[in-house]
């Protein structure tokens, strides 16, 4: 759907330069959702990976695959060649097709609306749950409670209520401290 270089505004890695790959086409549908016109697919055209490869290595040496859900489809040529080039590949996915490709950084957003694959819990290195309202937070201990010990937790606020969720976030962080919190600070940026 786009490419573009920027800094990465959530999660583990904020605040780091990285070029981001945005794959077109979900079928997910949070009705929350900030790319909505990634959902069609077909509103997008593919693009050569190997053009991919070279206009992301221009920029930097990490490279952020994000959609839309870009498991959608099979990432195994795109990492592939990446990683052949000594890029790191990072993904932002909500878990809900089967994992493909070589990640260095997996990142797992789930969404209730379709649940992420049971063989991908064991391989994320970071869960990040949006919190919309109180309920999230028993489907965020849910999540949390299929991932290795390793991987690092975020509650994350829905852009559109986080005036009315952050607060319930520091509360719940706060009394449960394996949990940290991720802000959208690109969009405190205005930054892409």
């Amino acid at each position: 759907m786009e490419e573009f270089y920027t800094i990465q505004g959530e999660g583990y890695h904020k605040g780091t330069a990285a070029y981001f790959v945005r794959i077109g086409g979900c079928d997910v549908g949070c009705h929350w959702c900030d790319v909505k016109e990634s959902w069609n697919a077909d509103l997008h055209p593919p693009t050569n990976t190997e053009e991919i490869i070279k206009n992301a290595l221009k920029y930097s040496q990490v490279v952020v695959v994000t959609g839309g859900e870009p498991l959608t489809w099979d990432m195994t040529v795109l990492t592939k060649g990446l990683k052949e080039k000594g890029a790191q590949t990072h993904i932002e996915t909500s878990g809900a097709y089967p994992l493909t490709g070589e990640w260095d950084w997996i990142c797992l957003s789930p969404k209730k609306v379709k649940l992420p694959k049971e063989e991908i819990y064991k391989s994320v290195d970071e869960l990040k749950c949006i919190v919309y309202n109180k309920s999230d937070f028993a489907f965020a201990e849910e999540q949390a409670a299929k991932v290795s010990d390793n991987c690092i937790l975020y509650l994350q606020p829905e852009w559109s209520v986080r005036d009315k969720v952050v607060p319930l976030i520091v509360d719940y962080v706060m009394n449960n401290p394996k949990w940290r919190v991720s802000l959208q600070t690109h969009k405190y940026l205005n930054i892409p």
